[in-house]
Parts: structure tokens; C-alpha cells; sequence
């Protein structure tokens, strides 16, 4: 399909994803309170019929796969799987089970990524900058223990019951890195404040660096795609 232009494919890729859209709709529309039992059952039988849609599209897929077994265990096919699979294995669980499962299906919208030119070259993107999203994750993790560490011994003393251990002070320490600062906990002692103000401070690189990252790696995909046309002609 990805690799047909005609009419009717292109229509029968827009219909998925609408079919997509919608049902990601209809996963949101479930969480309403006060959906009679007529509605519930409207959005039960829609999501029967998008479980056969979707489980027709795996299965034709796989039948007509140049290498079955590699698109079984590509990025695509375990989106694929992973679209349907909570559908089936929740059928055969008790309630509370079935709750977690029927959150899974919102993997369903990575089955996007395969119908759009722009989320693809995202993908790109990220595979292209994936050694430096590895180690600035790792970095990231690394200044967020140390600076839960740091206002623990800090602020310790002085709120023992919001900065009771260098696990509760985590949370202290995504707010301020991310620069959100909610404002539930905050820093009171002189200390605290000095401390928190050099976080802030690395808090405003780390919201920039992966920005730059990106959109750098971007520019990379889209210049290899525009090469990738041009030697096609």
C-alpha cells in the first residue's frame, strides 16, 4: 500500500486513518460519565467492527509481506499487533484487568505514523539523532537525582514532610528542571533558593537542547528525502 499511488489506494489510506481518529474518539467518548447503556453499547459495537478492520489490515498485511517473519517483528507489525491485541486478550479478563488493557489501545495511534509523509520523517528524525537522545536522557536522569539530592539535604530540616526523602523530593526536581514549577513544593530556606536558582538554570538548557536536537535531525530527513526524489527522476 505504502508504495501504490493510485486512487483507490490513496482513499482506502485516508479511510484508515479516519478510522483511527474516530476510534481514538470513541476511546475518549467511554470515559464520559453518564453514557446511557444504548450509547455504551453503540461504542461496543464500533469497536468491534474497527477491531475487524484493523485485524483484516494485520492479517493481509502479513500474507502478502515480501519477508512475513521480519514484518512480524518490524516497528510496523508490533504497532500493528499492539492495535488489536487489547481487544482480544481483554475479552477474557474481569473488569478491573480489563480497564488497564483497554488503555493499550491508544497505542493505536502509532498505526499513524505509517500513512504520514511528516510523522515518518519524524521517525527519521529520531533515528537519525538517536545516540545523542540516548545520552542526553541519560544526562537528564543523572541532574535529576543530583538535584533531588541536593534540596533534600537542603530543605530536609526545614519541611520534613514535603522533602522527607530524595525520592519525594523527585518530584520537586522534574518540576523545576522542566521549568514548570507547579508551586505545591518549594524551596523556604536561603539554601534552597541559591539551590534552586542554578537548577533553573540548567532546567532552561534542558528544554532547549532536545528542541535543537530535533529540529537539526529534521532538517537532515528532509534534505535525504528531497535527495531520495530527485535521484528517483
Amino acid at each position: 500500500m505504502e508504495q501504490n499511488s493510485s486512487k483507490p489506494t490513496s482513499v482506502l489510506q485516508i479511510a484508515i486513518q479516519c478510522l483511527i481518529a474516530v476510534s481514538l474518539l470513541a476511546f475518549a467518548v467511554e470515559t464520559l460519565p453518564g453514557l446511557s447503556a444504548q450509547q455504551r453499547r453503540v461504542l461496543d459495537w464500533f469497536e468491534i467492527f474497527t477491531m475487524a478492520i484493523f485485524t483484516v489490515e494485520y492479517f493481509v498485511r502479513i500474507a502478502y509481506a515480501p519477508d512475513r517473519f521480519r514484518f512480524i517483528f518490524s516497528f510496523f507489525g508490533f504497532v500493528d499487533l499492539l492495535a488489536i491485541l487489547p481487544f482480544y486478550v481483554g475479552t477474557g479478563l474481569d473488569l478491573r484487568s480489563l480497564r488497564a488493557f483497554r488503555m493499550l489501545r491508544l497505542f493505536r495511534v502509532l498505526k499513524l505514523v505509517r500513512y504520514s509523509t511528516a510523522i515518518r520523517r519524524f521517525h527519521r528524525a529520531f533515528l537519525l539523532a538517536k545516540e545523542e537522545v540516548i545520552l542526553f536522557s541519560a544526562l537528564t536522569s543523572i541532574l535529576l537525582f543530583l538535584a533531588a539530592t541536593g534540596i533534600y539535604y537542603c530543605e530536609n530540616a526545614a519541611q520534613p514532610d514535603k522533602f522527607s526523602s530524595v525520592f519525594h523530593s523527585l518530584w520537586w526536581a522534574v518540576c523545576t528542571l522542566t521549568t514548570v514549577g507547579y508551586g505545591d513544593i518549594y524551596p523556604i530556606t536561603t539554601g534552597g533558593r541559591m539551590f534552586t536558582f542554578l537548577v533553573l538554570l540548567i532546567g532552561l538548557g534542558i528544554v532547549a537542547v532536545p528542541a535543537g536536537l530535533v529540529s537539526s535531525a529534521l532538517s537532515q530527513a528532509r534534505a535525504m528525502e528531497e535527495s531520495s526524489a530527485s535521484s528517483s527522476e
